[in-house]
């Protein structure tokens, strides 16, 4: 027991002496548990809602607060006034907006002549999550519509149309943007800055801090091997993933451009910021306590299983802050939208800048020593 306890009294020393290892077995899970509590089953708030008056009358009035209560109350969602209908289509389909209510013309005067007045609700149906939340909003505010302080003799009923501008998404097509940016963050977990503290361990390195290559050459190198198997883990995911899910018009030249370029795109900015959090640490158990708990810490606040709109405030501001948020929203609106890269500007942009921060940090924080 005498020679067990030594081998016990090294190891615990050594735990103990790792602050990044002591930080990731100890606190990483207490934050896992937030993240997912709260990532999960959240009422959908702060959509926003594009709001198409074309009647003006005084009952479409009535309409329009009762849309802005739910704003300023419920914050189910957040009215945004349009005057043109195809306008604020465009911008569903864009991913700008979450819905679009129509008001039609002559809804007063249906109203008054209890003619059974409609509105319309166009609802972005590749996230039914939010959908629905909007949907059963609406129809709450029909309702309220329908009750009026004296019943009449025939009293009328306004009715709501919801009209979905996509055909009926499934789940497995839901999740596949998510499935494809977590492929390509697998390798780069794998491929990224664990590779070279792998290969410190075994005492590789040592074979190239003999050279003369630069420090900034050493993290091109990695990264680039890295970035060619994370886009070859992506694009196999991404074909894959399309076929089993049964995309429509997946294979159209352009369209598999444009998603290769994102793979491209999000393979760099994974890769980069894996060797950006490796570049100091030297102990070769540390990636491997954080690789679960980083992987709930990014893919989860996402979006990619569960709308960002049913997270609290806090989770929102990371979920803006996360390059995975930028990856899935750019895969679903090309995969599940077909709307082209006019519409994913942000994101490209979300994702250019992230790959640029954390390769200059990498090259500064990295030391070319034994």
């Amino acid at each position: 027991m005498k020679r067990a306890l030594a081998l016990v009294e090294r190891d615990m020393r050594k735990f103990r002496r790792s602050p990044a290892l002591l930080f990731a077995s100890l606190v990483l899970p207490l934050v896992q548990l937030v993240i997912l509590g709260n990532a999960f089953g959240g009422n959908i708030k702060n959509v926003n809602l594009g709001v198409v008056n074309l009647d003006n009358g005084p009952q479409s009035v009535d309409v329009l607060e009762k849309v802005r209560a739910v704003g300023a109350n419920a914050r189910t969602f957040l009215p945004i006034d349009y005057r043109d209908e195809g306008a604020a289509v465009a911008d569903l389909r864009k991913g700008a907006i979450g819905g679009v209510l129509v008001i039609p013309q002559h809804y007063s005067r249906d109203m008054l002549e209890k003619h059974q007045p409609h509105l319309a609700l166009i609802t972005d149906n590749t996230d039914r999550s939010v959908a629905g939340a909007v949907s059963e909003q609406m129809n709450t505010l029909v309702g309220t519509l329908n009750a009026p302080g004296v019943t009449p003799r025939e009293p009328a009923q306004t009715l709501l149309d919801i009209v979905e501008v996509y055909p009926y998404i499934d789940y497995i097509k839901y999740l596949l943007p998510g499935s494809v940016a977590l492929a390509i963050f697998v390798t780069a977990m794998i491929g990224g800055g664990m590779l070279f503290i792998d290969d410190k361990s075994r005492g590789l390195h040592e074979g190239y801090m003999v050279t003369p290559i630069t420090k900034w050459e050493l993290i091109l190198g990695f990264n680039l091997s890295g970035v060619i198997k994370a886009v070859l883990a992506g694009e196999t995911v991404l074909v894959l993933g399309a076929v089993v899910a049964r995309v429509p018009d997946f294979f159209e030249p352009s369209r598999v451009i444009e998603l290769t370029v994102l793979v491209i795109l999000t393979s760099i900015a994974l890769i980069g910021m894996m060797f950006f959090i490796m570049a100091r640490i030297s102990d070769p158990l540390v990636p491997r306590a954080i690789f679960g708990v980083l992987n709930t810490l990014l893919f989860f606040p996402s979006g990619a299983v569960y709308p960002i709109a049913g997270f609290p405030k806090w989770l929102r501001v990371m979920s803006e802050c996360d390059p995975f948020t930028y990856a899935v929203h750019a895969f679903r609106t090309l995969l599940l939208k077909d709307v082209g890269f006019a519409a994913v500007g942000t994101d490209i942009f979300a994702l250019t800048l992230t790959s640029v921060v954390v390769l200059s940090g990498a090259t500064l924080l990295f030391r070319r020593t034994l």
